[in-house]
């Protein structure tokens, strides 16, 4: 007996969402061996779902409007849920709270006693609360402005689903603008990270990925003022997208660029200190933060945590430089790797870091990456061991079960990258 593809598609989806639903009973035991166990079904139904978008052109519209609406129950499993005592949400609540207050989140240390009065139940347990804020300016913004209309945890995670919600509208017209069919939304959409991340723990980085997603959209349409101030604006959420500068050389004019690091610059005006410019902890976070970094790990062996830095930002820029050379054509892949490369040799690699990187995971030349969203999962069992005592330490099986499988993807598509110009050449 034999099943079409898209009662394929649908049993996967209903499989995803069981275990996902399963995760979410567990959220207390996050990294938990149930937990992992439901999560990597999630994450292994998830890939075979890719599989069969690449072996089937084209899906009725109706498997894109149930898959949609089956991510959706999952996100509401996990959105009903109360974060963590120490999740990052709680330091984006301080941070919202204490601009509308007047203070300065990059001078203000939340452990500071001066300061104790200014704490909410939500933001007593916050993380790392011997340190100012590190999220750049336009994080801060956001923060304020969804803790100005509610102060919770809870308004920020709807805020976050909403980033979601958007990134699969704009996903939708894109598909249709490059002629692909609507399905492939489902290749974002149905990502495990979505559930855990943005609808569970509530990540600022769905809105750098919004905000990227705009961007390439805006140079689609030929709408280059929006996209450059667009790329500014996701830069200033998270640090990372600044690698993809390279992408936008002769596809922006020089007054676009110009018009992007004026707003940029506008947004951090109100945190400017003695008028120097605002980095919080930022430096200690190179310093001193680690997860997840076998190649920075090998490389601050023989220099400083600030060079090796500065080496991750550069890689990103020349896998940039590179696609922009090689192409005149810009293609979501392009968007992808520069960031990637980057996180590959970056001091801290969480799950959510990746969540910048969903929206453009939708080819075979990115498949390394669609897996590496899957085998990234194991490290959640981070947040288990420290329950149990343990040291902040991933185990090396952890990091071995996360990049192997992403290492031979990569040679794989390397070789037969090979193969196919060995074969074009003996034609020619």
């Amino acid at each position: 007996m034999t099943f079409s593809p898209s009662a394929r598609v649908y049993a996967l989806g209903v499989i995803m969402c069981v275990a996902l639903t399963i995760c979410s009973l567990n959220w207390a035991d996050r990294g938990g061996p149930f937990f992992l166990a439901c999560l990597a079904v999630a994450g292994v139904s998830y890939l075979l779902t890719i599989c069969e978008f690449f072996s089937t052109s084209r899906f009725p519209r109706r498997v894109v409007v149930v898959g949609l609406a089956v991510a959706g129950v999952w996100h509401l499993a996990f959105l009903r849920l109360p974060t963590g005592r120490d999740d990052d949400i709680r330091r984006y609540v301080w941070d919202g709270r204490v601009q509308r207050l007047g203070y300065n989140p990059y001078v203000v240390v939340p452990s500071d006693p001066a300061v104790r009065a200014l704490h909410t139940a939500e933001t007593r347990s916050l993380n790392n609360a011997g340190v100012p804020s590190p999220y750049p300016a336009g994080a801060q913004l956001f923060f304020r402005v969804v803790t100005a209309i509610h102060e919770s945890t809870f308004a920020l995670k709807i805020a976050f689903v909403l980033c979601d919600l958007a990134i699969v509208l704009m996903l939708l017209d894109v598909l249709r603008r490059e002629r692909r069919e609507a399905h492939w939304v489902l290749a974002y959409a149905w990502n495990p990270l979505l559930a855990i991340e943005v609808a569970g723990s509530g990540h600022v980085d769905i809105v750098a990925a919004l905000l990227l997603v705009v961007s390439f959209a805006a140079l689609g349409r030929r709408w280059r003022a929006i996209a450059a101030v667009s790329l500014g604006l996701a830069v200033a959420v998270k640090l990372l997208p600044a690698v993809l500068l390279p992408l936008y050389w002769k596809r922006v004019r020089a007054r676009d660029a110009v018009l992007a690091a004026v707003v940029v610059a506008f947004l951090y005006l109100p945190f400017l200190d003695h008028g120097r410019l605002p980095f919080g902890s930022l430096g200690t976070y190179i310093q001193v933060f680690r997860f997840n970094d076998p190649v920075f790990a090998k490389l601050v062996r023989v220099a400083r945590p600030p060079i090796v830095t500065g080496f991750a930002v550069l890689i990103g820029l020349l896998a940039a430089t590179f696609l922009r050379l090689s192409s005149a054509e810009f293609s979501p892949d392009a968007f992808a790797w520069p960031m990637a490369a980057s996180l590959f040799c970056a001091p801290v690699v969480y799950p959510w870091y990746l969540l910048s990187l969903l929206p453009f995971v939708r080819s075979a030349a990115t498949l390394p990456l669609v897996i590496w969203t899957v085998t990234i999962i194991p490290t959640y069992v981070i947040w288990h061991l420290r329950t149990l005592g343990r040291p902040w330490l991933l185990p090396g099986w952890v990091m071995l079960i996360e990049y192997g499988p992403v290492a031979a993807a990569g040679v794989v598509l390397l070789l037969r990258r090979l193969a196919q110009s060995f074969n074009q050449e003996e034609r020619s």
